[in-house]
């Protein structure tokens, strides 16, 4: 077997990668799987001529003992370890990695019958031990990457819905306390805008929690329930709300008289919280003693849009593309989770509309909201 594996290993090598292409999701490069067939070939063919020179030291610690050896890897157990960890790497299957170390065995004993090459059991033994240890370990190897990649998303993920739970309860909780702070300071009724304002808030972290709850006991995402609303209340309450923060803030707030008559389908109060995050977002980034405007319209058509801008400066370049992402800050803000413009575009999103941001370079952004409107 020596001898036919140095003067047909490019031969078997070639039979291995016909055999790979015949099977779907084979998009790696030779350099990638540089510690798979070929590399194995090689080891193979070393065991066999310490066999054969008499050094059965130098055989194990090539291609390992029968049935594997728990203390140390041998080399055939290093490189198939980096081969399971490749395959994994490149979306393969346990099913694949199995079949890589197959398609030569086969080729190995088809190769032979053609050329009639007779192998000793001896030889043939040690196709085997060197077969199955190289198996073993990569499968090993591919097993325990593989468990650790899943953990580590579960953990990402349950770690983002605490996230944006906590994100939540926070933006819930923020005009509730100025609104409490305004009470205080200035003697309002209970009944007024502000009263409506911490009002809003806690029923708004009521409906977090139970949402959480619910979350907790179906581990499923609650599912949004949509209703049809005028549009004028809709803003006046996120104008209520956010015009505390820009008084806390010192900053100008503007809020666009709106068509009485538009009306939007989707759910109330998650919206409401979605433009609450723009709002919020857009208060923390303009610049100081700059204002912050609100803007609600209808298209003529479908759609009603709802304009958040500020006087942030402009974006930059690039931030367009990355902002919505979870747990993306911008420069200079380490007191946010880099949540809220995740979450406002899912919500939107999941209610059928768009949330998209427009640069104003050297000036600020606008952030634009695309809801269905109810005719």
């Amino acid at each position: 077997m020596y001898e036919f594996l140095i003067h047909n290993q490019r031969e078997l090598i070639e039979r291995c990668k016909a055999k790979v292409a015949l099977r779907p999701l084979r998009a790696a490069t030779a350099d990638q799987l540089k510690n798979g067939i070929p590399l194995f070939l090689d080891q193979l063919t070393q065991t066999l001529r310490a066999e054969r020179e008499g050094h059965p030291g130098d055989s194990l610690r090539i291609s390992g003992a029968p049935g594997g050896d728990g203390s140390s890897l041998s080399e055939i157990g290093l490189t198939a370890t980096a081969h399971g960890r490749q395959l994994l790497e490149l979306g393969y299957t346990v099913n694949q990695v199995v079949h890589d170390y197959g398609d030569l065995c086969q080729a190995i004993t088809d190769l032979a019958v053609q050329k009639d090459a007779p192998f000793s059991v001896e030889e043939f033994r040690t196709l085997n031990r060197c077969l199955d240890n190289a198996i073993a370990d990569a499968v090993t190897e591919f097993s325990a990457q593989r468990d650790l990649s899943v953990s580590r998303r579960h953990s990402a993920e349950a770690n983002e819905r605490l996230g944006v739970l906590a994100h939540e309860l926070r933006n819930a909780l923020l005009p509730a306390k100025l609104a409490v702070s305004a009470l205080e300071a200035g003697g309002l009724p209970i009944s007024g805008a502000t009263g409506g304002v911490l009002k809003r808030s806690l029923v708004a972290l009521t409906a977090l929690v139970a949402h959480a709850l619910d979350d907790v006991r179906s581990a499923s995402t609650p599912r949004l329930i949509g209703e049809v609303f005028p549009l004028a209340p809709f803003i006046a309450d996120a104008g209520n709300a956010a015009q505390l923060e820009a008084s806390a803030r010192g900053c100008p707030f503007h809020v666009r008289n709106v068509d009485a008559q538009l009306e939007v389908e989707g759910p109330r109060e998650l919206l409401l919280g979605a433009l609450n995050n723009l709002l919020q977002n857009a208060f923390k980034f303009t610049r100081p003693h700059t204002a912050v405007s609100l803007n609600a319209y209808a298209d003529g058509g479908g759609a009603v849009f709802i304009d958040v801008e500020d006087h942030c400066g402009g974006l930059a370049p690039g931030a367009s593309e990355i902002m919505f992402r979870p747990f993306t800050r911008s420069h200079g803000d380490a007191g946010g989770l880099g949540l809220g413009l995740t979450i406002a575009r899912e919500t939107v999103e999941a209610a059928g509309g768009t949330l998209n941001v427009r640069d104003l370079p050297g000036v600020g952004c606008i952030f634009t909201m695309q809801l269905r409107r109810r005719h």
